[in-house]
């Protein structure tokens, strides 16, 4: 199997901006999330950026990069323009990695696109990690994922699901139940080439506008989205100054 990493990376983030080219450890956050692309199994890894100043930074530490266009709405918009000028084939996979993720490991990266690989009728997969938390369950910014027996993806949302009806029907609970199945999604995809190809004619989904959840709308447009559990931890990725300091205490020691 192979597959193909693209990083998108864009300068005008609203919480940080120029975000990819903050520096950490002696490097920009971009080159960091390229290195750690490049520790996995794909046969090439491109950024793909609207800047002219993350294209010159990526160029600087010899990473391959497309230029796309600045119109696009969503990471997904992009990954499909990059494909597309790539003449990439329509069963071949590509697995996005965010540009705000320095830490993601190696590992994760393989396994989305392996597990890809593995489901036949899936044209996207991606990854979750166990919810233990009481006040991560109820946080509307950690998106909650439910899947079927064989890994097939049944909804994400923002809302608290599965909800313990019996559980929470007790008086003073502020605990989830022992052994409790929720899962927090972890944005990393797989995609199939074929699938972002039709991803880019449909319009939103009524649920995706909703949830503000665009995956969503791979769902509802009667498309597989495969899910598992991360084979290790991914550290959060950055995206305020808190975070970025986080990082930088990390890769400093």
């Amino acid at each position: 199997m192979k597959f193909t990493v693209v990083i998108p990376a864009r300068y005008a983030s609203t919480r940080l901006p120029a975000k990819p080219l903050k520096e950490i450890a002696g490097k920009p956050m971009i080159q960091h999330v390229y290195e750690r692309a490049c520790e996995s199994k794909a046969h090439q890894v491109i950024v793909a950026t609207d800047d002219a100043r993350i294209e010159s930074a990526a160029k600087s530490f010899g990473a391959q990069v497309c230029m796309t266009s600045a119109e696009h709405t969503s990471g997904t918009d992009r990954l499909q323009e990059v494909v597309a000028s790539l003449g990439l084939a329509d069963d071949e996979i590509v697995v996005n990695v965010q540009g705000d993720e320095p830490l993601i490991p190696a590992q994760v990266i393989n396994q989305v696109a392996e597990n890809l690989a593995g489901m036949k009728d899936a044209g996207m997969a991606t990854l979750s990690e166990p919810i233990h938390s009481l006040l991560d369950f109820r946080n509307p910014n950690i998106v909650k994922v439910v899947a079927d027996v064989n890994g097939r993806a049944l909804y994400f949302s923002r809302a608290a699901i599965p909800w313990p009806r019996d559980h929470f029907a007790q008086a003073n609970v502020d605990t989830l139940p022992d052994n409790f199945p929720a899962q927090r999604h972890i944005g990393i995809y797989a995609y199939r080439v074929g699938l972002l190809h039709k991803f880019v004619t449909w319009s939103p989904a009524p649920l995706e506008k909703i949830e503000s959840l665009e995956q969503l709308r791979v769902m509802w447009n009667g498309q597989v989205i495969h899910i598992a559990e991360a084979v290790v931890a991914v550290p959060g990725g950055v995206d305020t100054e808190e975070d970025l300091q986080r990082i930088k205490k990390l890769l400093e020691k």
